[in-house]
């Protein structure tokens, strides 16, 4: 069957004739890949900068942003039954006695760092016809976000991040008298980035209720600031606003969803966080030259303004679950808009252009079906 794969030790590319899988334990499933996203990891195990395949294999198929179909389940399968449509989980495990959250389920906190990752480090991903997995990485999603679901696995940073806002905020004890219905009653929110995370973040702060914000670098009436002026958020372009003058633009922010990877940018906006702000980092910077940040100011700040800093990366069934939940309310609302998230949908062997090729558009998607 075909598949997308990397091979690291001769920095190539390729669509290759993979195995295909079978069923081999009573609750793995057989999944027909649909859809598969490409976002900045596959471009960056594209050039090389990390990918691991599976031992024993020399090269990794790649992928992690899924939607299939269920099209043969194992004898002990009861989650999941043929003709389900299903987002697939990335992380697994790392099996060891020793890590607690890895135990429990949630190794998206894995504390070993001897995890795998579909697609990305020691198990091969998702950009392929056929898949086997097992029913507990395996999210229902209902027929008719079919046109929408494969924009769940991204959308499932944001969930994450905004599950451990309300256990942070439950700190300030009026949030937590009132319940999650006030943790964004009039509170500000500025997403950083205006890619997919970034547009996906902010519809999901603006069905919480706050004030949202995209901080980006298109200009003010370029095709993102339109669309996110289109769901009822605000645009601020960074050719028109640095970042020292939001605070006047915005308001006291109370929250910074940070999706760029860029370490300058997000280190500057640190610097503007309001009274009890919450700043979250989901990007991660490529390797480069040293930045100057204030931390004096920036430390300053963290204490006498009772700020909380933290990040977060992958996701638990939590966040997947309420991603599928989310995008249903989004295409209750938003149907156009969230449609035009995903830019185009390709033939697998129109990989290499995508993963190798300027970046064009919002979201694009290989369709293996």
């Amino acid at each position: 069957m075909r598949a997308v794969a990397a091979f690291p030790d001769e920095k190539k590319l390729r669509l290759i004739d993979h195995p295909a899988p079978e069923i081999e334990a009573p609750t793995e499933v057989l999944l027909r890949m649909l859809e598969v996203g490409v976002c900045g990891t596959d471009r960056e195990i594209a050039r090389f900068d990390y990918g691991t395949p599976p031992a024993g294999s020399p090269y990794l198929v790649i992928g992690h942003e899924s939607l299939a179909e269920v099209l043969e389940v194992g004898a002990g399968v009861s989650d999941v039954k043929p003709g389900d449509l299903v987002v697939t989980m990335v992380r697994r495990p790392c099996g060891r006695a020793d890590c607690p959250a890895c135990a429990s389920g949630r190794q998206d906190f894995c504390l070993t760092g001897e995890f795998t990752e579909r697609g990305i480090k020691g198990r091969h991903g998702f950009m392929t016809e056929r898949v086997v997995d097992d029913q507990r990485y395996l999210n229902v999603v209902p027929p008719s976000l079919r046109e929408v679901a494969v924009l769940t696995e991204p959308l499932t940073i944001a969930e994450k991040a905004l599950l451990q806002v309300w256990d942070v905020q439950d700190r300030l004890p009026w949030i937590a008298k009132g319940g999650r219905e006030d943790l964004a009653r009039g509170h500000k929110a500025v997403v950083l980035g205006a890619g997919p995370v970034g547009l996906l973040g902010c519809l999901a702060l603006l069905v919480r209720g706050f004030d949202t914000y995209v901080y980006s670098l298109e200009p003010e009436g370029s095709e993102k600031a339109r669309w996110v002026e289109s769901v009822g958020a605000k645009y601020l372009s960074s050719q028109s606003c640095p970042i020292a003058d939001l605070p006047s633009r915005v308001g006291n922010i109370d929250l910074f969803y940070e999706a760029t990877g860029a370490a300058k940018v997000s280190f500057l906006a640190m610097e503007v966080l309001g009274v009890n702000g919450v700043f979250i980092f989901t990007g991660v910077p490529g390797r480069k030259a040293p930045i100057e940040i204030d931390a004096d100011l920036i430390m300053r700040n963290l204490v006498l303004k009772n700020q909380i800093v933290y990040g977060t990366v992958n996701a638990g069934k939590d966040a997947f679950q309420a991603a599928i939940a989310d995008i249903g309310e989004f295409n209750r609302r938003w149907p156009r808009a969230l449609r035009a998230l995903i830019t185009g949908r390709y033939a697998p062997d129109a990989f290499e252009g995508l993963l190798t090729g300027p970046l064009q558009g919002i979201k694009n998607v290989l369709a293996f079906a």
